[in-house]
């Protein structure tokens, strides 16, 4: 983990201060900081980030619209830290590809372990990817190796929390796992989840895969426990 790089975007200075003196207490010696919209962009066109941790009020653009920017260039995850604290601005990041939302005030602390949870899932997934063989379900294939979902042969663009979600998944067909149990093995980690991360995030998966939101077959909800990803077979696909 030390070696990763951190971009972290806000326009208070002090608090780009706080993060970075916190950040390198922890051993991570890679950071740079932007106060503005337009500078985070920049140095993420110049350079590869292995996660982002952003403001959203900027005084130049919003972070929702530069999150918009940064997906159309990169998955690298990104941890939304906001003072906006309704359920709306918290749908609203995770909708448009965030990884991760904190509201402020915060611990440092916390931002740091939630850092170090994406990381160490990212790198576990690396690791697990290079094992795994293609999930070809017929009429959408996953390959997790190159981190790549084609659905009806187009291929289709998807978050990298997104796919590790998919992933997990293929790899656990016809098992029921409740929003917190999912929180836990994809997000890595039970004490900061929300069940609105998860269940945003399957909302947005069922859509690119397909799946009928009001009554899906691939992605199932059983009310009251939880989610079970059924593989498509030759009869759903004639469907």
């Amino acid at each position: 983990m030390e070696s990763a790089k951190i971009l972290v975007v806000d326009d208070e200075i002090g608090l780009l201060k706080l993060l970075e003196i916190t950040l390198r207490k922890e051993n991570f010696n890679h950071i740079e900081t932007a106060s503005t919209g337009k500078g985070a962009l920049q140095r993420i066109k110049e350079k590869a980030y292995d996660i982002i941790l952003l403001d959203i009020m900027l005084p130049d653009i919003s972070g929702f619209e530069l999150c918009t920017e940064i997906r159309k260039n990169t998955n690298t995850p990104i941890i939304f830290i906001s003072a906006r604290s309704t359920d709306f601005d918290k749908l609203t990041g995770l909708g448009i590809g965030g990884d991760d939302y904190i509201t402020k005030p915060f611990n440092p602390l916390e931002v740091v372990a939630r850092v170090k949870v994406i990381l160490r899932r990212q790198k576990m997934n690396e690791h697990s990817q290079h094992q795994d063989t293609l999930f070809d379900y017929g009429y959408f294939i996953f390959n997790p190796e190159s981190a790549t979902l084609t659905v009806n042969n187009q291929p289709v663009e998807c978050t990298a929390k997104e796919l590790e979600l998919l992933h997990f998944f293929c790899k656990n067909p016809n098992r029921i796992f409740t929003t917190a149990q999912l929180y836990e093995f994809v997000w890595g980690n039970d004490v900061f989840g929300e069940e609105k991360t998860v269940t945003i995030h399957i909302s947005k998966l069922r859509k690119k895969l397909g799946d009928d939101t009001r009554k899906p077959k691939i992605i199932v909800n059983l009310r009251g426990i939880g989610y079970k990803f059924i593989p498509p077979n030759e009869a759903f696909i004639c469907e």
